[in-house]
């Protein structure tokens, strides 16, 4: 990640235990589900965000197809309203 970026950043601990940094590129929601589109240099990660006592949690999202409906979905809704 470039050090001069003005998103958000998130530390998330991978399954076996690894710290791992990523810039927050964008937060949506999907029937009634709420989404991160996480970026870091080597990967891009799609999470839920669940609402819980303690706060927001990542839940990592196993199913292939549904990740790849949220990000075509995701990919329309930018390119119908690009940023500036």
């Amino acid at each position: 990640m470039k050090g001069d970026s003005i998103r958000d950043l998130i530390t998330i601990e991978s399954e076996n235990g690894e710290q791992l940094s990523f810039e927050v590129e964008a937060l949506f929601d999907m029937e009634g589900k709420s989404y991160a589109l996480l970026r870091s240099d080597e990967q891009t990660v799609l999470m839920r965000v669940k609402e819980g006592k303690s706060g927001q949690q990542l839940i990592q999202i196993s199913d292939q197809s549904e990740k790849e409906s949220l990000l075509d979905a995701y990919q329309i809704a930018v390119a119908a309203s690009p940023a500036e």
